[in-house]
This record gives structure tokens, C-alpha cells and sequence, in this order.
């Protein structure tokens, strides 16, 4: 029987493991699927190169898995199906040449260096590099409320990451927006889902078209009688026109 990762975590004899306990539920939900397969990793923050080899254990030897640290003595931590990219993630010239490398990956974690601007000009180079059906998952997001000296965060800092993800709600509901400052664009086309937790984010891509209105069953009573309602009558009328109109 597979073991949970909670388990491969608690029994690590590797390099030191650092995560917040509530994250390994977050985990499992959206990674369990590829364990077994031939999934390609893209992991910020080698550290002690303890996460490795958990990622190792908990996919498979057919997993392939690429980490990414400022210091070059994580170097060392290369092995057979593990690869280890060395430079700063603020770097945008970096970050593109690690797209270029790697190709699709199907998993990225960014578990860097936290900073504002780590976090944004990565997700902003990386993101387009993740599989069609794939997970892109940030963490530590609680920098984004530290003080701007810090990690450039900052509670509604509009500078720090939580705000700048604030948008990502708005494009995912594109589809809706009858205003010319919202159109669909990329993310709206290829993302199905935001998941917020504290200090998470998980980003679930797929190929995603406008939804349809549905109905079914009998008209029996009137629809424009609910005068406890508190919305207006004529509000109701024009809602349910446009409805109509666009069926």
C-alpha cells in the first residue's frame, strides 16, 4: 500500500524537510492522481533536498523532478531523474531560460525565496510552461502580510502576491463580465479553479469554455411574485429577459 506523504515526511532520514502541517492534506487532494505516472515536477526551494527525495518516494521512480535554489551547493543533490536549476527567481532572464529547458511540466510548487517579487515574476514566466490539466500551487503566501522591509508584503500591500492573485478570481469569471476593463484572456481559457488556503494557493488548469444555462422541470407558479424578495421586480423581469435572450 502506498504510503501517505505525511508518513514519508514523518519517516525522512534525508536532507531537512521544513512545511507548514496543513499542508500535506493540500497535497494529497491535488497530487494524489499522479502518483505512479510519469509526472514532470518543477519545485522553488531545494533547501536541504529533503522535499526531493519526498517527491521521489511518494510519485515513483517514473516521476521526473526539477528544483531550483540560489545556493549552488544544492548542486550536490542531483541524481538520476533529478535536476537542479541555480540562480535567483527574481531573475526573469532565469526563469526563462529554466521554461525553455524543461518544456511542460505538470506540477510546479514555488517554495522559493517568498519575496513578492519572486513570486510574481515566476508564476509570470512559469505558469504558461504548465500542462493543459496541470497543478501550479504557491506557499508560505503568509509573507504577503509581513511588513514591506520583509518580503515586500504587506496587509492590501497592492505590491504583494495575495493582491496581484486577487485578479486571478476576476479572470476566471470573465466569461460573465459585461464591462470592456474585463475580457477573457489566457487564464480564463485555461483554468478551472483558485483554492485558497492559508498561506496557499493551488492554481487547477484546464481547457475551459463559456458554461450554459440549463433548465428543466415545469413552470407551476409565477416566477415574479416573491415580494419578499429583495430584489425589485423590474430587476427581476430584466434578469430573467436577458436569461432568455441569451438561450
Amino acid at each position: 500500500m502506498n504510503k501517505q506523504l505525511i508518513d514519508i515526511f514523518n519517516d525522512n532520514k534525508a536532507g531537512k524537510i521544513t512545511k507548514w502541517n496543513h499542508y500535506f492534506d493540500i497535497y494529497e487532494e491535488f497530487f494524489s492522481r499522479y502518483r505512479g505516472s510519469d509526472v514532470r515536477i518543477l519545485e522553488f526551494g531545494v533547501f536541504q533536498g529533503g522535499s526531493l527525495k519526498m517527491w521521489r518516494e511518494y510519485f515513483g521512480d517514473n516521476c521526473t523532478i526539477y528544483g531550483v535554489d540560489i545556493n549552488d551547493e544544492c548542486k550536490k543533490f542531483e541524481e538520476n531523474g533529478i535536476e537542479i536549476f541555480i540562480g535567483d527567481q527574481e531573475d526573469r532572464g532565469f526563469l526563462k531560460e529554466i521554461a525553455q529547458k524543461i518544456g511542460t511540466v505538470d506540477i510546479v510548487i514555488d517554495d522559493g525565496g517568498h519575496t513578492m517579487k519572486q513570486q510574481i515574476n515566476t508564476f509570470e514566466e512559469i505558469f504558461p510552461s504548465v500542462d493543459k490539466d496541470g497543478i501550479y500551487l504557491v506557499e508560505d503566501l503568509h509573507t504577503s502580510y509581513w511588513p514591506d522591509y520583509e518580503y515586500g508584503g504587506g496587509y492590501k500591500n497592492k505590491k504583494s502576491f495575495i493582491e496581484y492573485s486577487k485578479n486571478f478570481i476576476d479572470y476566471i469569471n470573465a466569461w460573465q463580465s459585461k464591462s470592456v476593463r474585463l475580457n477573457i484572456n489566457k487564464f480564463t481559457e485555461s483554468v478551472e479553479s483558485l483554492h485558497y488556503y492559508d498561506s496557499v494557493l493551488v492554481i487547477k488548469k484546464k481547457m475551459m469554455s463559456p458554461h450554459m444555462l440549463v433548465e428543466n422541470g415545469k413552470v407551476l407558479i409565477s416566477e415574479y411574485k416573491n415580494t419578499e424578495s429583495s430584489i425589485p421586480m423590474r430587476i427581476k423581469r430584466k434578469i430573467y429577459n436577458i436569461l432568455k435572450k441569451d438561450k
